[in-house]
C-alpha cells in the first residue's frame, strides 16, 4: 500500500502538490524543484532532471507538514479574484517593498566588509541589486496594467487597458522565471543560506532575511502562476 501511495504521489505535478499545500514550495526548492515556473512537470520527471531521489523529497515533504497546520494558510485557489489580488498586494507587494531595500543595504555592507575574503558576496551584492530593481518594475506593471484589467474582467466590466491579458501574463511569467533563477543563484552564492565562522551580525541578518524572502516570493509566484494567471486568461476568453 505504501508503494502504491508513493507511486501516485510521484506521478502528480508539482503544481498540483503546491495547490494542495503551498507550504511545500520551500521544501521543493531546497531540492532544486521549481513548482512556480516548472509546475507542469510531474514530481518524478522533475526529480530525474534534478538528479534527486523522489522518495527523499516525499519524506521531506511529510516531515515539513507535521508542524504546519493547513488551516493557517491563505487558500489562493478558493479565494475570489478580488480577494486574491488584494492578498497579493497587501501581503507580498508590501513585504517586498519593505524587505528589498533592507536586504539590499545589508548585502552592500557584507560585500564591502567581507568581499576581499569572500568574493562570492561581491557577486551576490550585484546579483541582488539587479533582482531588486527588476522586481520593483515587475510589481509596478502588475499594479498599473495587469491587476486592473483582471479586476475589470472579474466584475464583468470593460478594462481601461486594451492590451488583453495574454501578453502581460506572458511577460509576468518570464519575469518570474528570472526571479526564480535569482533565488537559485542566492542559494548557490551563500552555500544554501549558510554563514562562515567569521560572519558578522549583518551577514547573519542578511541570510535570515533571504530565507524569509524566498519563502514569501515562492508563495507569491505560485499564487500568480498557478492560480491568478490561469484564471485571468479564462476570464479574458469568455
Amino acid at each position: 500500500m505504501q508503494h502504491d501511495a508513493t507511486s501516485t504521489e510521484i506521478s502528480r505535478t508539482l503544481k498540483d502538490l503546491v495547490l494542495e499545500r503551498s507550504d511545500r514550495l520551500t521544501t521543493l526548492m531546497q531540492f532544486g524543484l521549481d513548482a512556480c515556473c516548472g509546475g507542469d512537470r510531474t514530481l518524478k520527471d522533475a526529480c530525474a532532471s534534478a538528479n534527486v531521489d523522489p522518495e527523499t523529497v516525499l519524506a521531506a515533504l511529510r516531515r515539513a507538514e507535521v508542524d504546519a497546520p493547513i488551516n493557517a494558510r491563505f487558500d489562493a485557489k478558493a479565494a475570489a479574484t478580488e480577494a486574491l489580488i488584494a492578498h497579493i498586494l497587501d501581503q507580498h507587494h508590501v513585504f517586498l517593498r519593505r524587505e528589498l531595500p533592507r536586504l539590499e543595504l545589508l548585502a552592500r555592507k557584507v560585500a564591502q566588509a567581507h568581499g576581499a575574503r569572500h568574493p562570492t558576496m561581491v557577486e551576490f551584492d550585484a546579483t541582488f541589486r539587479e533582482f531588486a530593481s527588476e522586481l520593483e518594475l515587475h510589481m509596478q506593471k502588475e499594479e498599473m496594467v495587469l491587476f486592473p484589467t483582471v479586476l475589470a474582467l472579474a466584475r464583468g466590466e470593460t478594462p481601461s487597458h486594451h492590451c488583453g491579458v495574454d501578453g502581460p501574463v506572458a511577460v509576468m511569467r518570464y519575469e518570474h522565471e528570472r526571479a526564480g533563477a535569482a533565488i537559485h543563484a542566492f542559494r548557490r552564492l551563500t552555500s544554501g543560506y549558510s554563514v562562515p565562522q567569521d560572519a558578522c551580525t549583518t551577514w547573519k541578518a542578511l541570510v535570515e532575511g533571504l530565507r524569509a524572502l524566498e519563502a514569501d516570493l515562492l508563495e507569491h509566484m505560485h499564487e500568480e502562476n498557478n492560480v491568478l494567471f490561469p484564471r485571468a486568461c479564462a476570464l479574458a476568453a469568455r
